[in-house]
């Protein structure tokens, strides 16, 4: 493990923007704190819109350059960025544990996300292709080019603030755009760490930007707002998105919305009930459900029900709450009070509502201030509460079905579209169900499926657009038309 020497060599407590590591023009600064223990971490810039203007301006002095450069020099960059942060992979992991809580394990698997995406991305730079078109006339020579987007604003969230920065950011570099990215004001650090190694990597000033703030409604408003930006990358709640959204229309911006969720996970009769424990451990209390793909609605018909319940709460026995560095957590904290009070809500209700406690149930002050014991909730109905709420923590309902039209009604009943899974060995039912689950995606007999090489992204209320595979190259670029007149 690093020691807490290289650890401070990587807290940095300054914004990045243009190439230098400045403060905000306010002077106000605020605090990240360690969720496990609460305790202070360092101070970092508040800063507000005219910070945000002077990184975006900085970006479109910087966008000319980069998008000049060839494909294979972006891909050159993008690769010495990732060869860095694979140099740098235990301390940025333990990083990422101390602002965000993870287990180290947790924290580990995602910085080689991260770096798979860059890497990926770096590649993807090499294959943006355009087309000769069939002429319109005798006369004519068609063609259209694909030509980056201009300046990118990305707003990431705190549940993932190493790889979600890679996921918007990479791509958006190998299309040739330039940057500002606010990250979450929980976990600010990962982003600026990336960004020092960006800059080891060589990257030219403005290229590459980071604004820190704790309320990040005028950093968000002015990137909306600004035509400079041509295009917001967004992942965050369906409430703020929609926010997002509108302020986004005055300016007509691209858009890639990643937004909340509440995956349906069904388990039928005929399922191999330890794999679909396994997924549902696996996809439930993952970052200790705080993901927007994690398992919200547990569909168990009603002859396996009981077994299956049982097998998941002895398997949820052998698992460990704890600090991220505690080589026996398996789970760490939720990422501050607001979330631990509206999880408590959420148990507490659904129990007042009728739902049973088969484990857990409560926080865990004995272990610090944000913590929460793994929780299964059974008796649970579509007419309660939790059926329509993201619960974004270590709890999950079990609902009852008896039949496959009935379980299809309810897995489709929700505002939200962005991942499902089921577990069967019927392949009618595979096909019929993976094509009639309204999510962007779905996982059939397996939850382990997210990577640098697949569309992610959801329908209906969980967004727009797609990250990662070569649609999330797409998301940053323009389609370009040219018709050239033949005179002879």
């Amino acid at each position: 493990m690093p020691t807490t020497a290289d650890l401070q060599s990587f807290i940095f407590s300054k914004a990045y923007i243009n190439g230098q590591w400045v403060s905000a023009e306010s002077g106000q600064h605020f605090s990240v704190l360690n969720p496990a223990d609460g305790t202070e971490i360092t101070q970092v810039p508040d800063m507000g819109a005219t910070d945000t203007r002077i990184a975006i301006e900085a970006a479109e002095k910087a966008q000319a350059e980069w998008s000049s450069l060839t494909a294979k020099q972006r891909s050159q960059y993008l690769q010495q960025w990732a060869d860095l942060i694979e140099e740098n992979i235990d301390v940025l992991a333990l990083l990422l544990t101390t602002e965000q809580g993870k287990t180290l394990a947790q924290s580990q698997g995602e910085v080689r996300s991260s770096i798979n995406y860059i890497r990926w991305s770096a590649h993807e730079a090499m294959r943006i292709n355009g087309e000769v078109l069939p002429s319109s006339r005798s006369s004519h020579f068609e063609y259209a080019l694909k030509l980056p987007v201009g300046v990118v604003g990305a707003i990431t969230p705190w549940n993932f603030p190493n790889s979600m920065i890679a996921r918007k950011v990479a791509p958006a570099l190998a299309a040739g755009c330039a940057v500002v990215i606010k990250p979450a004001e929980d976990t600010p650090l990962s982003a600026l760490a990336l960004a020092h190694l960006a800059a080891a990597a060589g990257f030219p000033a403005g290229v590459f930007n980071v604004v820190t703030a704790q309320h990040g409604q005028a950093v968000g408003a002015e990137l909306c707002a600004n035509p400079i930006v041509r295009k917001l990358s967004f992942t965050g709640s369906t409430a703020v998105g929609k926010l997002l959204y509108e302020q986004c229309a005055p300016t007509v911006k691209k858009l890639s919305l990643e937004l909340g969720g509440n995956a349906p996970f069904i388990v039928f009769d005929d399922a191999d009930l330890d794999l679909a424990v396994e997924g549902a451990l696996t996809m439930k209390f993952y970052n200790s459900g705080q993901a927007c793909i994690s398992v919200n609605r547990l569909f168990a018909h009603e002859s396996i029900h009981d077994a299956f319940v049982k097998k998941l709460t002895e398997r949820l026995q052998g698992y460990t709450l704890g600090v991220g560095t505690d080589e026996k957590a398996t789970h760490g904290p939720l990422i501050n009070q607001q979330a631990l009070h509206k999880v408590t809500e959420i148990v507490d209700t659904a129990k007042q509502q009728g739902a049973q406690v088969t484990i857990g149930g409560t926080a865990r002050t004995d272990l610090g201030p944000n913590f929460f014991d793994f929780t299964v909730l059974t008796e649970a109905t579509p007419g309660m509460e939790l059926f329509n709420t993201e619960i974004f923590g270590p709890v999950v309902p079990v609902y009852r079905f008896s039949t496959d039209d009935e379980v299809l009604a309810l897995a489709n009943d929700t505002n939200y579209g962005l991942a499902a899974y089921f577990y069967t060995e019927n392949t009618s039912r595979t096909f019929r169900f993976g094509r009639a689950l309204e999510y962007g995606m779905v996982g059939v007999n397996t939850t382990s499926f997210v990577s640098e090489t697949m569309p992610f992204g959801g329908v209906k209320e969980s967004g727009l657009g797609r990250e990662g595979s070569q649609q999330g190259i797409e998301e940053f670029l323009e389609t370009h038309y040219v018709c050239i007149q033949n005179k002879d």
